[in-house]
């Protein structure tokens, strides 16, 4: 059923796919006809962040900004949903067209941009919902504000979506908010992350809930520098690591007409850079900082061979675009069997 909606979903541009897509996921959610298309899937738990996620597969940031459909989203099967990537205030993001596929790589470009309503919108759509799944809010910065002055942007949205995640990711990551990535490395890295830390550990001295905090960070880093980061990371205190965003170079796409489109490119050509972040990243840290490893998924075989790499737990974006709910059941799957085989090791 889901190939022949992909037939005619990708016919559409990128984009109106896109949110016709999630829309229709939430009518059906609403009318309580989703749950007719999805089957039991037999799975076992992690424990990760200090939570315990029904199962190993996610939904990454970047399908449902807004929080429209997360509900919708964890009815299918995903052990848990990331919503966002959300800023302060509502903006447009990037010009039209930004979002483009590339079937022949199982590929995604996008440039969107933070496209989103906003921090008050996001909570106004959790708050609607009584979800009794693992909720992650992925936060960022508005394009308007200096790189200096990011770090307010990230506690206005921190403050605001506290009381309604069950983590929270800082996303420092994004190829398509200029200056953004500079947040990831020395001082500026340590200066970002430290106010978030204790904003967190305050909220839960005073309110008694501790909230994960993690770090989304780029696949486009040398060894060296994912060493640096991950020790930045580990020293100021968060909760974990998710490796990784969408990659700029476009090595693996050479050729196509899209190829030389702006953008971060997701899908299948990023998982072998994505993965070896993960590696590098739990060879260093061994098991001290739990590792969300996104990129590149297509199959259960991708999924699980980023747990070997080291990761914790996986997201699926691209993937799921291009296969739909089947993937999601056969990473589970395979996930599931390789943490059932290797609990006792």
């Amino acid at each position: 059923m889901y190939n022949l909606a992909r037939s005619l979903l990708f016919k559409l541009d990128a984009e109106v796919s896109h949110e016709l897509s999630l829309e229709l996921l939430a009518a059906g959610q609403r009318l309580g006809i989703n749950k007719l298309f999805v089957d039991t899937i037999p799975s076992v738990s992690v424990d990760a962040m200090g939570l315990t996620f029904p199962n190993a597969v996610g939904l990454a940031a970047g399908l449902d900004k807004n929080a429209d459909a997360f509900e919708a989203m964890g009815a299918l099967g995903f052990g848990f949903v990331e919503v966002g990537t959300v800023t302060p205030k509502g903006q447009s993001g990037n010009p039209k067209p930004r979002l483009f596929r590339l079937p022949e790589h199982q590929a995604i470009i996008n440039r969107m941009g933070f496209n989103n309503k906003g921090v008050e919108h996001m909570v106004g759509q959790i708050k609607q919902h009584n979800y009794n799944g693992i909720l992650g809010v992925n936060i960022g910065k508005n394009l308007t504000t200096s790189v200096e002055d990011a770090v307010n942007d990230y506690l206005s949205c921190l403050h605001a979506v506290i009381p309604y995640a069950d983590y929270i990711t800082a996303n420092i990551s994004s190829p398509n908010t200029p200056g953004l990535r500079s947040l990831q490395f020395g001082e500026s890295l340590a200066e970002l992350i430290s106010p978030l830390v204790e904003a967190r550990n305050r909220y839960f001295d005073e309110h008694g809930k501790k909230v994960p905090l993690a770090v989304k960070i780029a696949p486009d880093m040398s060894a060296d520098e994912i060493r640096l980061v991950a020790d930045t990371l580990h020293a100021q205190g968060v909760d974990g690591i998710i490796a990784t965003n969408t990659t700029l170079s476009r090595e693996s796409v050479k050729g196509h007409k899209r190829a030389d489109e702006a953008g971060g490119l997701s899908g299948a050509p990023v998982r072998d850079a994505s993965t070896e972040v993960v590696r590098v990243l739990h060879d260093h840290l061994l098991d001290s900082l739990p590792i969300i490893g996104v990129g590149g998924i297509m199959n259960g075989k991708d999924a699980v061979e980023k747990l070997e790499a080291g990761a914790k737990l996986v997201q699926i974006y691209s993937g799921f675009v291009y296969r739909g709910p089947d993937l999601i059941r056969e990473a589970i799957e395979n996930t599931s069997g390789y943490i059932r085989e290797n609990s006792n090791k």
